[in-house]
């Protein structure tokens, strides 16, 4: 049997994925989160995991280099899914992508400065809503964006909005419900079906336990 690639998204997602991987048969032979490596064999011989930035997991899993991936949807949104399939959404990491901006201050008609780091993903939203915008890309602290007067609203994901409150600003418009999916190379699908339907059977049956545990 050839070998799964399985490629994990570091942080805070790692965390909620493992258990998933474990009630499915898969877990690490070290502890991920002691470790500097990269590349970890498993309980499974035939399957290892890749761990990499959230950002990085399409590309791997697009390329071939991954077989199997864990990304979050917002990821997934910006990315563009040429080259990967999205059989499962593991109801994991739960939150929304929405516009915010200061409290109490009305949008300003006409032309506005968005920042966000998705960039793609923010420039299709407002074009669908007919707005014309400038983005500014940043990596990170987007709540200081309005603040500074650096934009007039900014793009990003709100899980409890605690961020946003604290730093007065306020969540304005839904774009999209975010959470982790399973995605899937396109070719490995083929060339490994049966080991990655397996998989995904698996995985499927941990996330519906979780969900009613």
């Amino acid at each position: 049997m050839s070998q799964l690639t399985i490629a994990l998204n570091k942080g805070r997602i790692l965390k909620e994925t493992l258990p998933l991987f474990a009630a499915a048969g898969i877990e690490p032979l070290e502890d991920i989160e002691k470790s500097r490596k990269l590349t970890f064999e498993t309980t499974s011989p035939d399957v290892r995991f890749l761990i990499l930035r959230g950002s990085d997991v399409p590309t791997y899993v697009e390329f071939g280099a991954a077989d199997v991936g864990v990304s979050g949807k917002d990821t997934l949104l910006e990315h563009g899914s040429q080259g990967y399939y999205e059989p499962l959404d593991l109801g994991i990491a739960k939150c929304r992508l929405m516009t915010a901006g200061v409290v109490g201050q009305t949008t300003k008609p006409g032309r506005i400065r968005v920042a966000t780091k998705y960039v793609n993903l923010a420039k299709r939203y407002y074009a669908e809503q007919g707005r014309q915008v400038d983005i500014i890309k940043l990596y990170g602290a987007m709540e200081l964006a309005p603040i500074m007067n650096l934009a007039d609203e900014i793009v990003d994901i709100v899980d409890t909005g605690n961020t946003l409150r604290a730093n007065g600003l306020e969540p304005r418009e839904y774009i999209a419900d975010i959470s982790s999916r399973l995605i899937v190379n396109k070719a490995s699908m083929k060339m490994k079906h049966k080991q990655i339907e397996a998989l995904i059977d698996a995985v499927g049956s941990a996330v519906l336990e979780q969900a009613a545990a």
